[in-house]
């Protein structure tokens, strides 16, 4: 059995009328666990444990693909997380426990929207803030909200990804200049989704600020740098019909990107390549195309294959380019490595 459907959680529908939890009320989370504690005893060592694998689990969907990592990451809840739940531990080992099963399944979550199975995402999402909040974990449970609002924005649903992102930012008043810069970006592109164009140009000014105040350290997960910054201007600037802008952050994103990021990488030249054909730049988005097979060759991922049907469309569309035909062949090269069919 798929252990993404075992006892943990089960895939539904997304729902855009969930309401946006508090931080507070921790009592019922917590009750939970402890009713499920069972024999045997952790320590500090289960907990680095859970804290390498979800590092090593993100490095994977980097190079591989979510449909490779996230299996993974759901059999490592059900297999190994789960049980370390029921251990009895002391409460500082049981509360780093808490924040480290938090961390992994916001990012099981993740990935599960980004393979787009957004139901279940949205529902390990839910569990990441139980545990979250059971942990006294603001970092964790500030992310996660975040996280839930980039969903809604992929969805479309402006105003509960505007709503979720100034959530997130109200439940980390003491945050940091690398977490600040990450909520903000987003709150930013919640208020371009809802029109808020002042309060867009805000944020992302806030966020260039916090951000030229953080430390040079890549987190494995739930990081924030230049190049999703630059992400976000492009999404603002998308939102309020600058395309040409649009581009530009986009490419500026992309000179940031760390090598390593190929996932990252692989959507960030789909939406540029989307939005050059927009403008009737087909030289330029055929190139882009192409650096965009170069990673979907090598990775595993749903929304990789949402990209590529887009690609297909753009061949049908623009068969009588000569960049375009040469990207057709191309594209029915990688389809064929992947055992996928293109005309």
């Amino acid at each position: 059995m798929n252990p993404a459907r075992r006892g943990v959680l089960a895939a539904g529908l997304y729902s855009a009328t969930l309401a946006a939890p508090q931080f507070a009320g921790t009592a019922r989370a917590e009750g939970r666990t402890s009713e499920a504690r069972a024999t045997g005893r952790i320590g500090p060592g289960e907990v680095a444990t859970v804290r390498t694998m979800t590092d090593r689990i993100a490095d994977i969907l980097d190079d591989l693909g979510g449909g490779h990592a996230r299996p993974m990451a759901a059999a490592f809840l059900v297999n190994t997380v789960a049980p370390y739940l029921r251990a009895s531990a002391t409460e500082a080992v049981r509360k780093d426990m808490l924040s480290a099963a938090s961390d992994l399944t916001y990012l099981t979550g993740w990935m599960a929207m980004y393979e787009r199975r957004q139901g279940l995402g949205q529902q390990y999402y839910v569990k990441a803030l139980d545990l979250a909040r059971a942990a006294g974990d603001h970092l964790t449970y500030c992310r996660t909200l975040r996280g839930m609002s980039l969903q809604a924005s992929h969805l479309g649903y402006g105003k509960k990804a505007h709503e979720l992102a100034d959530s997130a930012a109200e439940a980390a008043p003491q945050a940091g200049p690398r977490l600040v810069a990450f909520l903000r970006g987003q709150q930013a592109h919640g208020a371009a989704m809802v029109g808020d164009r002042r309060q867009a140009s805000v944020r992302l000014t806030e966020a260039e600020s916090a951000l030229s105040k953080a430390d040079s350290r890549r987190d494995a997960v739930g990081g924030y740098d230049r190049a999703a910054y630059e992400f976000h201007v492009a999404h603002v600037r998308a939102e309020f019909g600058d395309l040409p802008g649009s581009i530009a952050a986009l490419q500026a994103s992309l000179r940031a990107q760390p090598e390593q990021q190929r996932q990252g990488r692989l959507h960030a030249h789909a939406m540029l390549a989307e939005r050059q054909f927009a403008l009737g730049h087909l030289d330029a988005g055929c190139a882009t195309w192409s650096a965009f097979l170069d990673d979907y060759l090598v990775l595993s991922t749903a929304r990789g294959d949402e990209h590529f049907a887009s690609l297909r469309h753009h061949l049908l569309a623009h068969s009588r380019v000569r960049a375009v035909r040469h990207l057709a062949g191309r594209a029915r090269e990688v389809a064929a490595l992947k055992g996928l069919t293109v005309r």
